[in-house]
């Protein structure tokens, strides 16, 4: 299997997209850590996993799901009694938007 080549000019590149500043000994890490990463990818590329199914997460997490259905809510009284600023039946809210 072929090591992934990254080269200084490519690392300075993506770091200049990322408006990175690099000294030179950074550039020269970087472009060693780069490349063993995507050395890492091309060895993860070459495992068979044909007969894997293809999964969104990795643990197999099984949420609770309740009943859709109607159930009784706060009074309004009750809800706006501890709103810092009741407002018109609501929840007073600061204005985001200058309105001057």
């Amino acid at each position: 299997m072929s090591q992934a080549r990254v080269d200084t000019a490519e690392v300075r590149r993506i770091a200049e997209l990322a408006r990175l500043e690099l000294s030179e000994e950074e550039l020269v890490r970087m472009t060693r850590e780069l490349g063993a990463i995507l050395a890492y990818v091309q060895e993860l590329e070459a495992v068979d996993t044909s007969g894997v199914e293809p999964l969104a997460h990795v643990g197999r997490q099984t949420l609770g799901v309740r009943a859709d259905c109607e159930e009784p809510s706060l009074e309004p009284a009750v809800a706006l009694a501890e709103a810092p600023r009741p407002l018109g039946g609501g929840f007073g809210v600061p204005a985001f938007v200058d309105e001057g």
